[in-house]
This record gives structure tokens, C-alpha cells and sequence, in this order.
């Protein structure tokens, strides 16, 4: 409500005023050189609507105070004090990488698309290749390099930003029919004879001879090879190093040597040493054996996401998701030069079966997941309900080591939040009588409680974790399961009590009911 009253105040109050100082300081250094030094301050004259509120403070009278940097009071060749100076480095960061929202607004800037397909482009981009993600970031790769070379270097005023905002414009003329569709795409495929350019397509491509005549013409002077060659670098031995954008993904070339550049490695992270590393390291794809289940060989590979393995090859062409071989990512313990065939078939068998819980018939199996090892388990509850549960597990090593005892254990202790550590029971008690699962006694947000891995119950002022017994942790354990039921019984009595109060009531229900079913069989 403060945000809103405080924002709504604003906007009805007058712009805010500022005044900007700068000074430049004029010195002689200890060696007679001339140097300058300079300062800048900033003082709000007149607040405005900034006095009711500052974006992401909530004292908008100390936000002010922030956002002004005086200077002391000077004249123009006033002679100042020899203070002692120390000299500082600064260092810069580069521009951050795009985002999908960064480029939009970029997009907007300079009259590139419209909000009608911005999201499309967001989408061709990466579908094509020529961007990949880093969190958020937008990564472009090297195939783009190539694509914006060959376009720069031989259809330069096809992709010059002023055309493409006014190509925009006329296509919006077309949609709104001020403008006629044929002549404007004759004149754009076949360009414009001399004399024959009117008013109305004074800016579709001016003195282009068309974007055929173009296309025939790099037809003979563009060199495939050339074009493709996106960076040249050179080596203290001075050789050349060549990277290029390849069928199989983007490769560097020195000489007869060829060395794959791995999918994660940005351009902007390929220098000279890392590409002579990359050229002298051992292939990281190599062959690791045979699968004996499917005589297929089995491959070790450095990829985007980290290093896998992978079984068979990789057909060519487009493939469909059914088609492709499978793969499995190494732990985090395990390098593609020490992975062992034995290694690589636990890996490919994942997620492994552990076992079947006897209390709910559920099975339990171990696998690798976005946010670390897990174990996960499959059930069919009393009402005949399918569902899964999940427990976070603490190194990927147990995956392929864990029992169903071991798993039973972990399933049995209350779920954690993701992030939260793996914290030990302060005391382990024995069987709970009700749910025949292990009680231990933890330290919670509020204090200490025992638990059953099902039902939580905080500890009285009397009990302590040294001194409560198995029948006192079953004793509250107890307590609590009757506890809960019973508001929720209150809950339902108060319900059906206001439906039952009247005829019209009872009527209203059975109209009720019917909507449900109507809604349940659309939903169908």
C-alpha cells in the first residue's frame, strides 16, 4: 500500500530539477609534465516528485541525499592546496551481453521489427544457431560470424540498419494498404530502372539495382572458402591459426593440425594460448569400447553442457528426438581421459532401479537431475491416487552405490528446501508403534521436533533432546496426527452447516454439482 499511495502521489507531482558541476584541475607532476585532473558533482536545486518517491528506496529524504555528489565552492584559477595523491587503477568491464530483453529494446531503438515479432526473431536466432544461451545472456557463435561477414562484406545495404528500419515502415504501409504490395516487391527483387522510381517507393531500395542482381553477382565473387574463415590468429612462432564454422560444429585449423573448438567456449574467450592448447590437448572425443547389450561403441565427449558419453554414432541429417543415441553426463568426480568403459555403461544405465518400498509398494530410483543427484520415488496412495516423492541425495557417487535401506533412511527424514544443507539428526530413537518408520529428534526453524519423516512434532517446554524417550516421541507424534484431523473435520462441519440451512441452499448445491460435472466433461 506504501509502494502505490507513494508512486500514485508522484506521478501528480512536477519533474525534478538538478544542477551539473565540473571542474578541471590544472597541475604540474614531480617530473614537469603538464597534467589535468577532473571532477564532477551533482546537486538536486529543486526535488519534485522525487520527494514522495525514489525507485528502490524506502526513504525517499535519504535517496536524495545519495544522489547528490557536491563539490566544494571554486573560482576559475583559484590556486588549491598540494594534497598528497595516490595513484589508483581502474579497471573496466566490457559491455554485458545482450539479453532477450536488452536486444528487443535495442530492436526498438533503432526501428528494427515490431513487438508483433520480436519473439519470433528471439526464436529464429536460437532455432538457426546463431545465439546460444548463458544463463541469460545471448551468446552469439561462430556460424553468426560468418553469416554477418558474408552479409556485411557483400550485401552491406541489405542489412544496414537505416534500410531495414525503413524496409519496416514500408511493410507497414503495405499492411495498412496505403502502400501496393507488387510493385514495391517487383522493385525490391528486380531493383529500380532509371526514371521509373514514384513517390510512393522513393525508399525502397534507392539506386539498388534489386536483390536478384546481388545474389547473380556474389554467385561469382564470393569465395566459400575465404568467407568462412571468421578469425586468423597468430602465434608467437608466427603461424596462423584459422577458425572456420564446420558441418560437425566450429573448428580451428594450423597447418594440417585440426582441433575442435568446444560448443561452451564463447569467441570472445578463443586467444592464441587457449587455441594452442586446444590444438595440442589430446582429441576429446575418442572411443571408449562396446556396448555388449547392443554391440554398439561407445563415445567419451566434450559438449556445451560439460563432458558426456554417448552410445552409437549420430545419424546425419535431421534427426528426430526418438532417433538420437543416447547420451549420459559424466559425474562431476570423472574426466574423459581417465573414464573407463565400466564407467561409461553405469553411466549409460542410469537412472538405476534401488528397490520397492514396502509400506506404499512405491519404487524407488536413483538419477542424476538439473540440481544434483536425487532419489525419487513412484506410489499409489490409499485413495488410489498416483503420485511421486522426491529426496535430494548427497553426492552423485550414490546414485550407483545407495540400498534400499540406505533409501528408505533418506525417504524417512523430512524433505529439505533446495539449497538447504543436509544437517544430521541431533538424536536417533527407535521404532514409532503408528507408522513403523524410525524416529529421530532434529533441529528445526523453531527449535527442536522429532519426526517420523511423515508427521512433525516440535518438542514441549519439558521435553529435552537428551531426555525424551521413545514412548514420550511417539506420545507427540500421536498427538499431532490427532490434532490435524480435527480442525480440518471443524472446517468441514462449519461448510456443510451454512449449505444445509435451507432448501435454497440444498438446491443451490445440486445446481453446483452440476456445473462441476458440465466442467469435467469439458474438460475431457
Amino acid at each position: 500500500y506504501d509502494l502505490i499511495w507513494k508512486r500514485t502521489v508522484a506521478s501528480q507531482m512536477v519533474d525534478a530539477r538538478g544542477q551539473s558541476v565540473s571542474v578541471r584541475i590544472g597541475a604540474t607532476a614531480s617530473d614537469g609534465r603538464d597534467t589535468e585532473f577532473a571532477a564532477s558533482g551533482r546537486s538536486i536545486t529543486f526535488p519534485g516528485y522525487l520527494r514522495a518517491y525514489v525507485e528502490g528506496a524506502d526513504d525517499p529524504d535519504a535517496a536524495l541525499d545519495d544522489r547528490e555528489t557536491l563539490l566544494p565552492v571554486l573560482t576559475v584559477g583559484q590556486s588549491l592546496p598540494n594534497p598528497d595523491l595516490e595513484a589508483k587503477g581502474h579497471s573496466t568491464s566490457p559491455p554485458a551481453r545482450y539479453t532477450e530483453a536488452s536486444l528487443v529494446k535495442r530492436l526498438e531503438e533503432l526501428g528494427i521489427g515490431r513487438p508483433s515479432t520480436y519473439a519470433s526473431i528471439m526464436s529464429v536466432i536460437q532455432d538457426r544457431g546463431y545465439v546460444w544461451k548463458k544463463g541469460t545472456a545471448l551468446v552469439p557463435t561462430w556460424t553468426a560470424f560468418a553469416v554477418v561477414q558474408l552479409l556485411e562484406e557483400h550485401f552491406g545495404e541489405l542489412v544496414d540498419y537505416e534500410f531495414t528500419a525503413r524496409m519496416e515502415d514500408e511493410l507497414d504501409g503495405i499492411a495498412h494498404g496505403t502502400v501496393q504490395r507488387e510493385p514495391w516487391l517487383n522493385r525490391f527483387w528486380f531493383g529500380d530502372p532509371a526514371g521509373e522510381q514514384t513517390a510512393e517507393l522513393a525508399d525502397v531500395n534507392p539506386g539498388s539495382p534489386g536483390l536478384k542482381a546481388l545474389v547473380d553477382r556474389g554467385k561469382d565473387v564470393i569465395d566459400p572458402a575465404e568467407i568462412n574463415v571468421v578469425r586468423r590468429l597468430i602465434t608467437p612462432d608466427g603461424e596462423e591459426i584459422v577458425v572456420k564454422p564446420g558441418k560437425f560444429g566450429p573448428y580451428m585449423k594450423r597447418g594440417d593440425e585440426t582441433a575442435s573448438i568446444p560448443d561452451d567456449l564463447a569467441p570472445d574467450e578463443l586467444t592464441v594460448e587457449k587455441a594452442i592448447e586446444l590444438l595440442e590437448a589430446p582429441s576429446g572425443d575418442r572411443e571408449v569400447g562396446v556396448d555388449p547389450a547392443t554391440g554398439k561403441t561407445i563415445y567419451a565427449k566434450s559438449g556445451r553442457f560439460g563432458p558426456y558419453v554417448q552410445l552409437g554414432e549420430m545419424p546425419e541429417g535431421k534427426v528426430k528426438a526418438a532417433d538420437k543415441p543416447r547420451t549420459a553426463s559424466l559425474f562431476k568426480t570423472m574426466t574423459l581421459e581417465r573414464l573407463t568403459l565400466e564407467d561409461a555403461l553405469q553411466l549409460l544405465s542410469l537412472p538405476r532401479t534401488v528397490g520397492v518400498d514396502p509400506s506404499d509398494g512405491g519404487t524407488i530410483v536413483a538419477t542424476n537431475g538439473r540440481y544434483g543427484p536425487y532419489l525419487k520415488k513412484d506410489f499409489v496412495d490409499e485413495n488410489g491416487t498416483a503420485k511421486s516423492d522426491t529426496r535430494s541425495i548427497d553426492t552423485e557417487e550414490q546414485i550407483l552405490s545407495i540400498t534400499l535401506d540406505e533409501a528408505l533412511k533418506v525417504f524417512a527424514e523430512p524433505k529439505r528446501r533446495r539449497g538447504q544443507s543436509s544437517a544430521g539428526p541431533l538424536r536417533e530413537l527407535g521404532i514409532d508403534p503408528v507408522s513403523e518408520k524410525p524416529m529421530v529428534v532434529k533441529d528445526g526453524r523453531f527449535g527442536p521436533y522429532v519426526t517420523d519423516g511423515e508427521t512433525n512434532a516440535s518438542l514441549r517446554k519439558d521435553d529435552t533432546v537428551e531426555g525424551i524417550t521413545d514412548e514420550r516421541a511417539s506420545e507427540l507424534l500421536q498427538m499431532r496426527r490427532e490434532a490435524a484431523p480435527r480442525k480440518k473435520k471443524a472446517t468441514k462441519k462449519k461448510a456443510a452447516a451454512k449449505k444445509k440451512s435451507t432448501a435454497k441452499k440444498a438446491t443451490a448445491k445440486k445446481s453446483a454439482a452440476k456445473k462441476t460435472a458440465a466442467k469435467k466433461a469439458t474438460a475431457k
